[in-house]
C-alpha cells in the first residue's frame, strides 16, 4: 500500500481504463479474489488510520464497492474488532462477488443493521466508489452520507469519497468528506482536481496485485505532476546563457502585476528581465527591483527574447496583440491577453497560425478565461477540467495551464499533467502573475514550454505549501521565495 506523495508522477486511469483493467485481473484470478484483496486492503488501512478504534461503522451501498466493505467487515471481526454493518444491497440484486462476501459475513456471526451507530470512532465510505452515476444521493444513500458526515470520527472512503465523480472532481451536492481515502487498483483523476483535493483527505493506493505491466501508460487519462530536477549552473557560465524575457503588461492603474510577473522571473534566474510597461512612461514605475530593466515596447526586439503578455494589460489594441502574437521567440500569454484574444476571431486566428508554426506558446487562463476561449461557461469548464484544458490546447495547438485546484496542463502530443502540489493559500490577487513569470524563466532558460510549464506550476504550488502556518501570502512575498527555494535545490 503506498500513500500518494507529491512530485512522484504516477499514472491516473479514468473509470472507463480502470474497468478494462478490472476485468483483465478478474479473467485471471479466481472468482472474488480481487473483492477481497480490496477488503483486506481497507482492512488494513482501517487499522492503521485508527487503531484504537472500538467502533467501526462500514457503510455499504448496493454495488461492488460495497461488497468490498463487505469483506473488510469480514477481515475485521476476524481480527477481533466488531464492526457495524450497514448494506443498501438485495441479495437477489447484488453482483455474485458481493453475494459470497454477504454469505461469508453471516457465517462468521455478524448481522447489517438497519440503522448507523450513534458514536462510532471510525467510519468507512463504502457506498459508491466509482460506481456513482451523475445523479444526486437519494433515499437511504443520501441519509447514510449526511450520518457519515454528522459525525465526529475519522472517515476512511474506499476507492474515492461517495458523491465524487471519479473523471472530474465534480461532487454532487451532497458527498462524503473523508479524511483517508484508498484508491484501488489505479489512482483516478477526479482525486486531484476540482472538488476532489476537498473531498478525499490522504490519498492511498493499493493496486490489488496488478504488476506495473499491467498498468499501461498508454491507458492513462493523466498523470499526477513531479519534482522538478534542478540543474546546477556551470561555473564558467555569464547572464547570456540565461535567457532574456520581456514582460508586456503593466497599463494604467495595473502596473504591479507586471512587476510580479517580472520579480518571479528574475527570482527563478532568468539572465535578463525587461519590462514594457502600457499606457504609463516607463521612467514613472517604482523601482521595485534594481535589477529590473524599464524600457519602451519599440526598444525590444521580441524575436529575441521570451515574452510574458498580459499581466495587468487592461484593454490591448489589436496592433499590439498582433506584433506579439507574430514574434518567432516564445510568449506567455496570461490574464488580459486571454480575454483579448477570446473576442477577437483575429487573434484567435494568428494564434492557431503559431500553434501550426510550431512556435512555442502557453495559455494560462483561470476557468473564466478558459470558458472564454471556448464559447463556454465557467460551470462547463469545472464540469470538466481536464477535457476543457485537452479541447484548448488541441484547438490552439500550444500548451495549457488551466489553473485552479489540481491545475491541469496539457499540449498536443503530451499526456496531461494535474498538478499535485499547491493550496488555497494562492487565492489571492497577483499569484497567477508570479506563476507567468516563472513559466517565461524556465522558457527562457532553456526549457521546452511543457516541461517549463509543469515544473513551474509544481514549484508555485510548492511554494505555498511551504509557507508559514498563520502568515498571509501575498503575490508579492510569493516572488520573493522563489529565491530561497532555488537556493535549497
Amino acid at each position: 500500500m503506498l500513500q500518494v506523495l507529491p512530485g512522484h508522477g504516477e499514472p491516473l486511469f479514468d473509470v472507463a481504463a480502470t474497468r478494462q483493467l478490472e476485468q483483465q485481473l478478474a479473467c485471471n484470478t479466481p472468482s472474488g479474489s480481487l473483492m477481497q484483496r480490496a477488503g483486506l486492503a481497507v482492512a488494513r488501512l482501517a487499522l492503521a488510520v485508527a487503531p484504537h478504534a472500538r467502533q467501526i461503522w462500514i457503510a455499504c451501498g448496493p454495488g461492488n464497492n460495497g461488497g468490498d466493505g463487505l469483506e473488510a467487515a469480514c477481515i475485521l471481526h476476524g481480527w477481533g474488532k466488531r464492526p457495524w454493518v450497514t448494506w443498501l444491497g438485495q441479495p437477489k440484486n447484488c453482483s455474485p462477488d458481493s453475494a459470497a462476501a454477504l454469505l461469508r459475513l453471516q457465517q462468521s456471526g455478524l448481522r447489517c443493521q438497519d440503522t448507523a451507530p450513534q458514536n462510532p470512532d471510525l467510519c468507512i465510505d463504502a457506498l459508491l466508489g466509482i460506481g456513482m452515476v451523475r445523479r444526486e444521493p437519494v433515499g437511504l444513500l443520501a441519509d447514510s452520507i449526511r450520518r457519515i458526515n454528522d459525525c465526529s470520527a475519522t472517515v476512511l472512503a474506499v476507492d474515492l469519497p461517495s458523491g465524487l465523480d471519479a473523471d472530474t472532481g465534480q461532487c454532487s451536492s451532497l458527498q462524503v468528506r473523508a479524511h483517508h481515502t484508498l484508491s484501488l487498483l489505479t489512482l483516478k483523476p477526479g482525486l486531484f482536481t476540482a472538488s476532489g483535493r476537498d473531498s478525499v483527505g490522504t490519498v492511498w493506493l493499493d493496486t490489488l496485485g496488478a504488476q506495473a505491466h499491467q498498468l499501461p501508460l498508454a491507458a492513462a487519462a493523466a498523470r499526477l505532476s513531479e519534482s522538478p530536477r534542478s540543474q546546477p549552473r556551470l561555473h564558467a557560465s555569464h547572464k547570456g546563457c540565461y535567457g532574456d524575457l520581456a514582460v508586456v503588461g503593466g497599463a494604467n492603474g495595473m502596473a504591479g502585476a507586471a512587476l510580479l510577473a517580472a520579480s518571479a522571473a528574475l527570482y527563478s534566474g532568468c539572465g535578463r528581465v525587461f519590462v514594457a510597461p502600457l499606457d504609463i512612461p516607463a521612467h514613472s514605475v517604482s523601482m521595485v527591483e534594481p535589477e529590473l530593466m524599464f524600457r519602451p515596447l519599440d526598444a525590444l526586439n521580441l524575436n529575441r527574447m521570451v515574452t510574458v503578455f498580459g499581466c495587468g494589460g487592461g484593454h490591448l489594441p489589436a496592433a499590439l496583440m498582433t506584433r506579439i502574437l507574430l514574434t518567432q521567440a516564445p510568449v506567455v500569454i496570461d490574464a488580459d491577453a486571454i480575454n483579448s484574444i477570446a473576442f477577437d476571431p483575429s487573434m484567435q486566428a494568428l494564434l492557431m497560425a503559431r500553434g501550426r508554426q510550431l512556435q512555442p506558446t502557453v495559455l494560462t487562463p483561470h476557468p473564466l478565461e478558459a470558458a472564454r476561449l471556448l464559447g463556454s461557461s465557467t460551470q462547463q469548464v469545472q464540469a470538466d477540467r481536464l477535457a476543457a484544458a485537452k479541447a484548448l490546447s488541441e484547438r490552439y495547438a500550444c500548451t495549457v495551464a488551466l489553473k485552479g485546484s489540481g491545475t491541469v496542463v496539457c499540449a498536443p502530443g503530451q499526456l496531461p499533467v494535474i498538478n499535485f502540489s499547491g493550496n488555497a493559500k494562492l487565492a489571492t490577487a497577483g499569484t497567477g502573475d508570479v506563476l507567468a513569470g516563472m513559466i517565461g524563466a524556465a522558457m527562457a532558460q532553456g526549457e521546452p514550454a511543457f516541461n517549463a510549464t509543469c515544473d513551474s506550476v509544481f514549484q508555485h504550488g510548492e511554494l505555498a505549501d511551504r509557507w508559514p502556518t498563520g502568515r498571509a501570502l501575498t503575490a508579492s512575498g510569493l516572488a520573493r521565495s522563489i529565491a530561497s527555494r532555488c537556493s535549497r535545490t
